[in-house]
């Protein structure tokens, strides 16, 4: 996709503003209990909505996701939008539909029930009221889009994670008898454990998140999921080898551009021409282990090392690692950049040397593949990673690029130190990068996947 036209080329309509009250009802008291402690999540199946079935049109595919863009700007948002520009030039015919109250609920005042950004039709489903609990915003869920199955008659219905999408799916199905995908992107229950002190894997919470998970793994016709390590962890919860398919994360062709020239924005980070730079773009969240790399970064600037760090992105970790940075004498080494416009990724790119992703042990880490990295490669960047199974899918050691014990603040020093003094070593290893990217990671050879595997379930 085109970075600059994300925020941009969105297609003007009309905006209507519910009242404030009328879509913020969900329940705010315990995250993951409902009224009386029982589940939040409430059953397994969602109430089947009423529905009259249609001749579904061939190739036509009703992705169900969360969140979408242009309001929300992450992986998860940019995956959905560029499978769809994608399916959309080879030929199928996708459409989106965001979550109950998206994005009103979230405090962003745009109540038009549809808009299309680069050609891709997203629809919102905006009821007058937000339901009172979890278990009934489900059912109106269902309803609202069952009303948009009707309409469209999509021969296909594709759910990305997490859970609620995928029942609503289910409940679809249902009604209207159309094969039903789902699509892992995370294991969003092992997420949760990382988030906060004192979450395990025998509270309750944990094991009804990991159960709905589980529950729509095995109830879709097919599930698709993002690499090697995670199609194991599916498989092993029951659902059949041959109903899973990897669809990895991927890149625009752009991505595969040269990088622009560095030097306005080095000038205008502060950054010296001496000096060399690793950094990473990201969401700052403990299990990123962005922390072992101000670490590392510390350890080599007392060698003697000129190295600046750059940080780019936000999240609930960012302010403790500021204070880790100022803890460790790195105020002015460790640039924190914030959030920036998808459409200086690139940019930012190509004031790197090397481009870090320092993950965490933590069992997400070791199975789900970001996306972030695969950006970096297709620039032709080194990149140093967390030697975990989801990151040896991309990074094959010293060969496009380094893989280090997660944590080891020494061993990533050392192996950072070696990459910042040996250009002819990285430039070799960017090359290989690229070359991997474009190999099979464009969104144009993602598209090509998901039409086969829709055209196995009759819908193409």
């Amino acid at each position: 996709m085109r970075a600059a036209s994300l925020a941009l080329r969105v297609a003007p309509g009309p905006a209507r503003r519910p009242a404030r009250r009328a879509l913020a009802r969900l329940p705010e008291r315990d995250p993951h209990r409902g009224r009386g402690g029982a589940s939040r999540y409430g059953p397994r199946g969602v109430p089947a909505p009423a529905g009259v079935p249609g001749a579904p049109v061939p190739g036509r595919v009703l992705h169900l996701v969360t969140n979408s863009l242009p309001y929300r700007n992450a992986g998860y948002t940019v995956r959905t939008h560029a499978v769809a520009r994608a399916q959309r030039q080879a030929g199928l015919d996708p459409q989106v539909v965001t979550r109950l109250g998206f994005p009103v609920a979230q405090g962003i005042w745009d109540g038009r029930p549809a808009q299309v950004v680069d050609g891709v039709p997203y629809h919102r489903l905006l009821p007058l009221r937000m339901p009172g609990t979890p278990e009934a915003a489900l059912a109106r869920n269902a309803e609202l889009a069952a009303r948009l199955v009707e309409r469209l008659r999509p021969a296909v219905l594709h759910a990305a994670t997490d859970h609620p999408n995928g029942r609503v799916a289910l409940a679809l199905r249902e009604s209207f008898g159309l094969p039903v995908v789902y699509e892992v992107r995370g294991f969003l229950e092992e997420t949760w454990l990382t988030q906060g002190p004192g979450r395990g894997r025998d509270s309750a919470s944990y094991r009804e998140r990991r159960a709905l998970e589980t529950h729509c793994m095995k109830a879709a016709d097919l599930v698709l999921t993002l690499g090697e390590a995670m199609k194991e962890e599916i498989v092993s919860r029951g659902v059949p080898e041959d109903r899973v398919r990897v669809v990895p994360n991927a890149v625009d062709e752009v991505f595969l551009q040269p990088l622009p020239d560095p030097g306005d924005l080095r000038t205008r980070l502060g950054i010296d021409p001496g000096e060399m730079v690793v950094g990473t773009v990201s969401t700052l969240t403990p299990h990123e282990g962005v922390g072992t790399l101000l670490s590392a970064g510390a350890e080599l600037r007392r060698r003697g090392v000129p190295l600046r760090l750059l940080i780019v992105g936000d999240g609930p970790h960012r302010a403790a690692l500021e204070r880790q940075a100022a803890g460790l004498g790195l105020r002015d080494a460790a640039l924190f950049t914030g959030r920036v416009p998808y459409a200086e990724v690139r940019a930012h790119h190509a004031v790197l040397d090397v481009f870090a992703v320092p993950r965490t042990a933590e069992r997400v880490c070791r199975l789900v593949t970001p996306l972030k990295p695969v950006e970096a490669m297709a620039g032709g960047l080194t990149v140093a990673a967390s030697d975990v199974a989801a990151m040896g899918e991309l990074v094959e050691d010293q060969v496009n690029g380094r893989l280090i014990p997660p944590g080891d603040v020494q061993a990533w020093a050392d192996a950072l130190e070696i990459l910042l003094y040996s250009p002819n070593r990285r430039r070799m290893m960017g090359d290989a990068a690229r070359a991997r990217v474009a190999r099979d990671r464009t969104w144009a050879h993602i598209a090509g996947r998901t039409r086969d595997a829709y055209r196995g379930l009759g819908a193409v």
